[in-house]
């Protein structure tokens, strides 16, 4: 029988906020350079039909991530992510933004907070990741525009790169 890997994906319409936990068949610190090394990152944050390609990255507290997800259809979607607080394979925390190639926040599309953390289960490492948004109205539209099915083939991509 093959090992189940836990998932969970949860939306709180009372605190604005979605709540992800994801189980990985993979050491600790392969999870977490998964999760903080652009070229690792770029193989697997998109969803699929999608391609993720770093422009800039500093990871560490008061740097950001600048990426680009481009469509099948040769669209573009720019995006940052801060990093507020990071603690050494525990997690890290910030922002998520769409912005424009520049590092400019689009405030029409929907931003959040969020806070990921990594739990060492031996030979396989247990991620949450939580994110709040300002409004009931930012959430709303996170979800409409595919959040739960993007994360999900995201992560499952995730799961291809760490074998």
């Amino acid at each position: 029988m093959k090992d189940r890997l836990f998932f969970d994906f949860s939306v709180n319409k009372e605190t604005n906020s979605i709540s992800i936990q994801r189980e990985f068949a993979a050491a600790l610190a392969l999870v977490w350079d998964a999760w903080t090394q652009p070229e690792i990152i770029d193989k697997w944050w998109a969803p699929e039909g999608y391609e993720c390609k770093t422009k800039s990255m500093e990871f560490k507290e008061g740097g950001l991530r600048l990426y680009l997800m481009r469509g099948p259809d040769d669209e573009a979607h720019w995006g940052i992510n801060t990093y507020e607080k990071i603690q050494l394979h525990k997690g890290f925390s910030g922002k998520d933004c769409f912005t424009d190639e520049n590092a400019v926040v689009i405030e029409e599309y929907p931003n959040s907070d969020y806070k990921i953390t990594f739990i060492d289960k031996g030979n396989k490492t247990l991620i949450k990741h939580h994110t709040t948004y300002p409004s009931l109205e930012q959430l709303e539209a996170s979800i409409s525009y595919g959040f739960e099915e993007g994360m999900t083939m995201a992560l499952e991509g995730l799961d291809r790169v760490l074998k």
